[in-house]
């Protein structure tokens, strides 16, 4: 019985960054799920699949990806924020969640899912 890669879903609303970041997962061994360029398939699939881990874009065509956040924390699933913002874009409640500047590179996420997952 061969053991499944863990799942992470990419909510980015660039395609090209979300085809990098996804890039990036599957070269680390990850399987992608998504990736979602909006809210709304964002949240559906954050409700719904079996996840292991997320990277989510704060904005998405100018509507904070928090509402996302907050259902992958219910479920328990743990996540890192991707923004150019940095810290600076995150709300109050998300203040101190892992975050990548962008631009990233594929040792900066790897370090990055490595931190989060070692403190979810």
């Amino acid at each position: 019985m061969t053991e499944r890669a863990p799942r992470v879903l990419v909510v980015e609303d660039e395609l090209f960054v979300a085809m990098m970041i996804e890039d990036y997962l599957r070269d680390l061994g990850f399987e992608v799920v998504g990736p979602a360029l909006r809210l709304e398939r964002g949240l559906a699939l954050a409700r719904d699949e079996m996840l292991d881990f997320a990277v989510l874009d704060v904005n998405l065509a100018d509507k904070p990806s928090f509402p996302i956040a907050d259902a992958l924390r219910d479920r328990g699933v743990p996540f890192i924020f991707a923004t150019g913002y940095g810290s600076l874009g995150l709300n109050d409640a998300y203040q101190g969640t892992r975050t990548l500047q962008k631009p990233f590179d594929l040792q900066d996420l790897a370090e990055a899912i490595g931190d989060r997952a070692r403190s979810a």
